[in-house]
């Protein structure tokens, strides 16, 4: 599963208030900032071919938005298309852009085979009961990454229109699936905290549960 957890941007200092102008009132709370439901990215599935076209511009949002020097940019870009061009060849895989005037998001996955989970990068064992018999419906979706900038992940994450939930909901929707499942590295604190921001829950419990294959757990959606 990819989030992104930018490094923090750079910011400049405000001016200097020019003579004459009132200082604000720290009491009266300022305009609300950020995605608003008139105003969002318009989100599109892209074909195999399309995918094609442009991976390189894919390539750079990844890079863009995975924080680090140039050189932790070429490593990141590298390691998010190897693993792309092998998700792209899964049955029914999809992957959504989001776009203004430039490409500012991208989701993707898959839906888990029926009644066979095993042949998805060994997803079985990491399945609660819980899900099996969502598995076995053909309903389930894997969601193998979202890539945002850091703005959606700490802006208006509770709100249908916030970018990463709209891509999401749109990838299930797509596929009629039931429910969306994530595996996500438990120690991956930024990245879990996004996921849940977005309204991804624990499988069971309240925590993500310990697998006998290692750190990963695993994270459900609802529609």
């Amino acid at each position: 599963m990819t989030v992104h957890v930018p490094v923090r941007p750079v910011t400049t200092e405000p001016h200097e208030r020019s003579a004459g102008t009132p200082r604000p009132d720290p009491r009266r709370p300022g305009p609300v900032r950020g995605s608003s439901p008139l105003a969002g990215e318009r989100l599109r599935p892209l074909t195999r071919c399309q995918i094609e076209d442009r991976l390189a511009e894919l390539g750079d949002l990844y890079a863009q938005t995975s924080g680090g020097g140039p050189r932790a940019w070429n490593a990141a870009r590298g390691a998010f298309l190897r693993r792309l061009g092998a998700d792209v060849r899964r049955p029914g895989f999809c992957l959504l852009i989001a776009e203004t005037t430039v490409l500012t998001g991208c989701a993707y996955g898959y839906p888990v085979p029926g009644g066979d989970p095993r042949g998805v990068r060994g997803l079985e064992p990491y399945l609660p009961r819980t899900v099996l018999p969502v598995a076995a419906s053909g309903r389930l979706f894997l969601v193998s990454g979202i890539v945002v900038p850091a703005r959606v992940r700490r802006q208006h994450q509770d709100r249908s229109w916030n970018l990463a939930r709209r891509m999401q909901a749109r990838l299930l929707a797509e596929h009629d699936a039931a429910l969306g499942i994530t595996l996500v590295d438990r120690t991956d604190g930024g990245t879990v905290q996004a996921l849940r921001s977005w309204g991804w829950r624990y499988a069971e419990g309240e925590t993500l549960q310990p697998s006998v294959l290692g750190r990963y757990g695993v994270l459900v959606l609802g529609r």
